[in-house]
């Protein structure tokens, strides 16, 4: 059989179907209990102006991410090093929302995020994602590093976020292919188009941002328009979509 467009995962046993472009359909399964733990940082801290503003903001939008997806979070995110923080979640559709958000309204601070898809083979605290352990953690770390160590090379697409998936590393780099995509976009967008995004997506609707933000409902649709929001929000929703399959249970 054949299709196009997408990645789709879907339940348990959990099969993972491989779409891109016009290709045949390939089968794979979790043999696991997948959960997804995202390890974050701040790009260049130690240059930041006022590093405890930063990391107090951090916090208030990392306890209302707790608040907002607290039926698919196995462990509470929250600032572990200084600088880094993480969590771990039980639904993997949930992973590129989140990191969206995190990264969204903490601009313009920069940030890099590391998505790890595996088992857990550790006791889980919901309140304490320090001391968890498994292959979900390493390759979550591994992201991270793998990130780090292309932000110092030349000639190579760039990325905010990466993902390892236990046992399938030609999936993970087809979502990684994805994320550069994304970066590549938010590359581009200027603070005034930031703040249109994140006013449209609190309220809603063109009209409900543009009276936010006291402008023209034009001047919202041309914001999204140039910025190629529409677009992003696609990739990040395919994302969403491929990822909807992982889903684990709380607890090893």
């Amino acid at each position: 059989m054949h299709y196009k467009g997408h990645i789709v995962l879907t339940g348990r046993p959990r099969k993972v179907i491989i779409i891109l472009g016009v290709v045949t359909v390939f089968n794979i399964y979790f043999s696991y209990n997948p959960l997804v733990a995202i390890i974050g940082d701040i790009k260049g801290s130690k240059k930041l102006e006022d590093r405890r503003v930063t990391q107090k903001r951090l916090k208030e939008v990392l306890d209302q991410i707790n608040i907002d997806y607290q039926k698919d979070i196995a462990s509470k995110f929250m600032i572990t090093l200084g600088d880094e923080f993480q969590g771990l979640l039980t639904v993997g559709s949930s992973a590129i929302i989140i990191v969206d958000r995190i990264e969204r309204e903490m601009y313009p601070v920069r940030l890099r995020f590391g998505i790890g898809v595996g088992e857990i083979t550790t006791e889980i605290n919901i309140n304490m994602p320090l001391g968890a352990d498994g292959p979900a953690y390493y390759n979550a770390r591994k992201a991270i590093d793998e990130l780090k160590a292309l932000e110092n090379k030349k000639m190579v697409s760039k990325s905010s976020i990466r993902i390892g998936i236990q046992g399938y590393d030609g999936i993970s780099e087809l979502t990684n292919s994805i994320f550069s995509l994304l970066t590549a976009i938010k590359e581009t967008w200027t603070p005034r188009q930031v703040e249109i995004i994140n006013s449209y997506l609190k309220t809603g609707t063109q009209i409900e941002a543009a009276r936010l933000l006291n402008i023209d409902q034009s001047t919202v649709q041309k914001a999204l328009s140039s910025s190629n929001y529409y677009h992003y929000r696609d990739a990040i929703e395919t994302v969403a979509k491929a990822l909807s399959g992982v889903k684990g249970d709380n607890g090893v």
